[in-house]
């Protein structure tokens, strides 16, 4: 019986590979979802990262005994690495269980502190496939950095929740003038700079801060031409004062940060809550969506999240 699921499963890798290899050749991408739960009897994630594989494991009620658990594991890791021509040493796996907690998106699950390079729109980012649950790099938003980079020359552009940087360094390489990154993590705003500085963006006009962004933004003076805001779903964070649900406090936080904006400038924001719903009426401002628009093609009809184009 698990033979056959396993020819089934190795068919679906060789076309999807067949496929999506080509398309990530014609628009030089080297990294990519190449394959996400298509078969219920594989609840799978394969994600490539240049050389590297990320195998994410979503563990659902298999109704198997832990010894024929370990055996279709096993067998499907075998598959993917002979499907794909890669060694043990390149793929990485993960297990992603149902959090108890919504803040437990960047907890550490391993402490291995091994970065591989890897390079998206002719720019390097650091990545960590064994530490965390999230890469470094969310490849969904490829389209939004590239939009965002195409914007830039000569404007100033704010990163909030910045994560690893990777829309800092889209901006900078798009010729911005000044790039603010703020993150209340200390770890991915030094993962940030180092990133930065890996495509040799460095000097005074980029500028790395650690705060609470809901603080952050009420209390700054500065306007930007461009600001990016990607917040988490939610976060109960001890070094925040109020515990942060997208969906009950967006329609603040987008305007404080509109209030921020020069005349003419432009707030991309998005989340990948997914049972979102914008109040359009309560924004104060001219709202755009763009989740198609910003859609790879890795990720058609499979993106769970939202993305918006807001402009006063």
């Amino acid at each position: 019986m698990l033979e056959d699921k396993l020819i089934m499963f190795e068919n679906r890798l060789r076309k999807v590979d067949r496929i999506l290899k080509q398309k990530a050749r014609q628009q030089q991408v080297s990294c990519y979802r190449l394959y996400d739960r298509d078969l219920p009897e594989f609840p799978l994630i394969i994600d490539i990262y240049g050389t590297h594989i990320q195998v994410t494991e979503y563990r659902s009620n298999h109704h198997l005994s832990e010894e024929a658990y370990e055996q279709w594991l096993n067998q499907s890791l075998e598959l993917v690495m002979k499907v794909l021509s890669k060694t043990v040493d390149q793929i990485h796996l993960k297990e992603r269980k149902r959090k108890e907690s919504r803040a437990d998106q960047y907890q550490k699950t391993a402490d291995e502190k091994e970065f591989i390079e890897v390079e998206e729109g002719g720019l390097k980012f650091l990545i960590n496939l064994t530490d965390y649950l999230d890469t470094g790099l969310f490849i969904d938003h490829r389209l939004t950095r590239h939009m965002v980079r195409k914007q830039s020359a000569g404007k100033s552009v704010l990163n909030l929740f910045c994560y690893t940087g990777s829309f800092s360094v889209y901006a900078s390489a798009g010729g911005a003038s000044r790039v603010v990154s703020v993150d209340l993590s200390n770890t991915y705003l030094n993962w940030a700079r180092s990133n930065m500085e890996l495509n040799g963006f460095t000097g005074n006009q980029y500028v790395f801060e650690r705060a609470d962004v809901l603080q952050y933004i009420p209390q700054m003076e500065e306007k930007f031409d461009i600001i990016v805001l990607d917040p988490p779903t939610f976060s109960n964070s001890k070094a925040m004062k109020e515990v942060f649900d997208i969906q009950q406090m967006h329609d603040d936080l987008i305007n404080n940060c509109l209030k921020k904006l020069n005349e003419g400038g432009v707030l991309y924001f998005s989340t990948n809550a997914r049972k979102f719903v914008l109040n359009k009426e309560l924004i104060h401002g001219n709202v755009e969506e763009i989740t198609e628009a910003t859609t790879p093609f890795d990720f058609n009809g499979k993106l769970l999240r939202w993305c918006y184009k807001i402009w006063k």
